[in-house]
């Protein structure tokens, strides 16, 4: 009897532990959590300036590919006449 007396204080002081001990690492986890958030942050920064290049340099890379088209089909025309001239 006198231990189901003691039972009820003893689990209190144990739930009691556990929440301090949680609460504890919950808030040791707060800095590696900040850094992993600046971290993501700067590479959604770069992320931004690359996307931010890849639309500047876009219609020229356009431009280059539509000249090198233009080559290849007369390159193409080039090889064409001469094999049906004979």
């Amino acid at each position: 009897m006198f231990s189901a007396v003691l039972a009820g204080p003893r689990v209190t002081v144990h739930l009691i532990r556990r929440l301090f001990a949680s609460a504890l690492e919950a808030a040791e986890t707060v800095p590696r959590i900040a850094t992993a958030l600046d971290e993501v942050r700067a590479t959604l920064r770069h992320l931004e300036r690359l996307l931010a290049y890849v639309a500047e340099e876009l219609p020229e890379l356009t431009d280059q590919l539509d000249r090198i088209r233009a080559q290849v089909a007369a390159l193409e025309t080039r090889a064409e006449e001469p094999a049906g001239r004979e």
